[in-house]
């Protein structure tokens, strides 16, 4: 067994698997039983442990005969427990779910990281039906932040086990979602890698809906080389067409004091630290004024939550029944926001963020924007749980960066971008136009490499 694997990204376990170093069967055992002595940390819903050791075996047989199935064949993944596998439930993180009928057939997602040889370590932990940004779960338990073991702390949500597993040396990498930030907090929260990819790109079928708009798939991982093959293998893609772009002449747009107005010290300590190293590498980095976020926020104020309202509309049958009395408190309050909206609230929600996307397009004029990816470390879990004031203020709080790539369609890159003084992670999130996710990732390979000296 290879020293520090649980340290390796899935890229390199599969090329340690390729060069004959490592067995992938041996090497799913060995996350497998990581994942064991960890239950205590519920970061996982469902181990699927039967399935791993059948794809390993196909892997270690490919490999073998020389015809692996690709670039990860091999490497193991973990799913968030809203995506459909053959022969397993979707909980959706609900107590509704349960005790749910198996689903019938594989997610698309999930048969096409099979078919490129990937191996499902099981189905972790979330926010119920992925509506917070704090990954709390009254039902499964809540992930414990890896990065503090003297205080139980958020690992953000709602890809909150995800995030633990990456972070905690349970999977090299993990699928998340992202509707308002959940693939991007629980990263910067957990000092990991996390791409939020661009609505449309991944195929969401067999996904549990939050929000039908909003809602994306992607990779949460140790690199971003490791974002760049999974985004690949998701689509179902033969290759990736994004290469190192050096940072030379890109530019980076830092919003002003009305865009970044709400980051802790060390935060905006590293955030700057961060982005004079991308100066230094090369770019441009201008800070100005960026309108288009501050009328993005006042539309919201006025007119309510597109998430919110749709949420409702999607599961209206469940929040208007009985059911919502198993549910956990603060995600049907989040949802019952939704039911007020108006007709004229929606239009001008939908209108409102379309002009708004155009302005913001205008006024980036190619650049990517560069925020903090949450304006605080993670917060301690125990006040979360006593007071559902600070449970709501915290989540908005939480997402009031990220929910911006999400509002203005576009495709995220959350990276590591230093501790504070007590050890906690911070992140730094870019964005880039909506489709441009390819050279976003091209990008963020070097920014990667700026970033870590």
């Amino acid at each position: 067994m290879i020293e520090n694997l649980e340290q390796q990204s899935g890229a390199e376990i599969a090329r340690l698997i390729a060069a004959g170093k490592l067995d992938p069967v041996e090497a799913a055992e060995f996350f497998l039983g990581r994942i064991e002595r960890q239950r205590e940390n519920p970061s996982f819903i469902l181990v699927t442990r039967e399935r791993a050791l059948n794809e390993a075996a196909a892997s270690r047989k490919r490999h073998r005969e020389g015809r692996p199935a690709g670039l990860l064949d091999g490497a193991p993944i973990a799913w968030k427990d809203l995506v459909d596998m053959a022969g397993e439930r979707t909980t959706a993180g609900s107590a509704l779910f349960a005790e749910s009928k198996p689903k019938q057939e594989d997610a698309p997602i999930v048969a096409n990281l099979s078919k490129a040889g990937m191996v499902a370590l099981g189905k972790t932990n979330l926010s119920e039906f992925a509506f917070s940004a704090l990954g709390l779960n009254p039902h499964f338990g809540t992930p414990r932040n890896p990065r503090d073991s003297t205080r139980p702390r958020i690992a953000g949500g709602s890809s909150s086990g995800a995030a633990v597993a990456v972070a905690g040396g349970l999977a090299p990498c993990a699928i998340g979602s992202d509707t308002g930030g959940s693939i991007r907090a629980p990263a910067a929260f957990c000092g990991i890698v996390g791409f939020k990819t661009s609505e449309g790109r991944i195929d969401k079928r067999g996904v549990f809906p939050l929000s039908r708009t909003l809602d994306t798939i992607g990779p949460m991982a140790r690199t971003v080389e490791d974002c760049v093959l999974i985004d690949m293998a998701l689509r179902g893609a033969p290759t990736a067409p994004a290469r190192r772009l050096g940072l030379r002449g890109v530019e980076f747009v830092i919003p002003d004091k009305t865009g970044i107005d709400d980051a802790d010290a060390a935060v905006a300590a590293n955030f700057g630290a961060a982005m004079k190293r991308l100066a230094a590498a090369g770019a441009k980095v201008a800070t100005r004024p960026v309108l288009s976020i501050a009328a993005m926020r006042a539309l919201v104020s006025q007119h309510g939550s597109l998430v919110g309202v749709e949420a409702y509309a999607e599961h209206r049958a469940v929040f208007d029944s009985v059911d919502a009395r198993r549910m956990d408190r603060r995600i049907v309050a989040r949802a019952m926001l939704g039911r007020a909206a108006s007709g004229h609230d929606v239009i001008n929600l939908q209108r409102g963020r379309e002009k708004l996307i155009a302005a913001l397009t205008d006024e980036l004029q190619g650049a990517l924007l560069a925020l903090p990816g949450t304006p605080m470390t993670a917060p301690p879990i125990d006040a979360l749980e006593r007071d559902d004031e600070l449970f709501r203020v915290t989540n908005l709080r939480a997402i009031h960066y990220t929910f911006l790539g999400n509002l203005f369609r576009m495709c995220g890159l959350a990276l590591p971008s230093g501790t504070d003084a007590a050890g906690l992670p911070t992140g730094v999130q870019l964005l880039a136009l909506a489709g441009d996710d390819d050279r976003l990732l091209a990008i963020g390979l070097s920014v990667e490499r700026a970033l870590a000296g």
